[in-house]
């Protein structure tokens, strides 16, 4: 009888172990993301505590993505195809996931750290039927003189529009807008709209009136967006002012 013996893989178990463990700290950091938002809407968290627990996820990242290469390394000498494959998932996931964080301290630092935006820098439209939750809320209700001139050099372009239709039309185009676009209406009257927009990960809720001037030409739209909590917004509010009012302009055209 001759027995035969399967040859033992090269490296032995360190490249699957550690491909495992670089997927394992992986799992752990994507959960731990994923969770941040969820925790913080449901009070589990402080807005401070789920700032530090995404900060954590990211360097448990950075630190998956660190033990990946070194399995790639060592899969690599011992001709290993499976934890190569594995490590090089697990560096391209977590590049993916420390991503985000660093694209939001970029835009933090590119746009005017502001959390409140209008197109009438002059005469900001006012919040009606949600100045009470913005009372309620740690920003301020009234539009900060202060904001004006980081709006000017942040938003030079961001202003009304015109639109050459009749104040209804416009009104009813712009209440469907808001609609379709998830906002929750707060009230719509003969010249205004209000409303708030809810961001999906951690709920955070941005107050905006739409006001409506009768003009020669039809109909003058100015818009004002404001975020409740935060000192920035990472642009949030401007873009939403400008994809609004360009989309309402284009629904509306002749």
């Amino acid at each position: 009888m001759s027995l035969t013996f399967k040859p033992r893989p090269r490296g032995g178990r360190w490249p699957a172990a550690l491909a495992w463990l670089a997927v394992l700290l992986l799992a752990m950091a994507a959960a731990l993301m994923a969770g941040t938002g969820p925790a913080y809407r449901l009070e589990w968290l402080s807005l401070g505590q789920s700032f530090s627990l995404l900060h954590r996820a990211a360097l448990l990242a950075v630190g998956a993505a660190l033990v990946a290469v070194v399995a790639l390394l060592v899969a690599g000498v011992c001709r290993r195809a499976r934890p190569v494959l594995a490590s090089l998932l697990v560096i391209g996931a977590g590049v993916a996931i420390v991503a985000q964080p660093l694209q939001m301290r970029e835009l933090a630092r590119s746009v005017p750290p502001i959390h409140d935006i209008t197109t009438d820098l002059a005469d900001p439209p006012a919040f009606e039927a949600l100045a009470e939750a913005r009372r309620a809320a740690p920003n301020a209700l009234d539009y900060p003189p202060a904001f004006a001139e980081a709006q000017r050099e942040g938003y030079p372009h961001l202003g009304p529009v015109e639109i050459p239709r009749p104040l209804p039309a416009v009104r009813d185009a712009a209440e469907a807008l808001a609609r379709e676009r998830g906002w929750s209406i707060a009230a719509v009257r003969e010249r205004r709209l209000e409303a708030v927009a809810t961001t999906r990960w951690f709920g955070f809720e941005d107050d905006i009136v739409v006001r409506l001037t009768p003009s020669a030409a039809g109909t003058t739209v100015d818009m004002r967006s404001a975020s409740r909590l935060g000192q920035s917004d990472l642009g949030t509010n401007a873009a939403r002012i400008q994809t609004f009012l360009e989309a309402l302009t284009a629904r509306l055209a002749p």
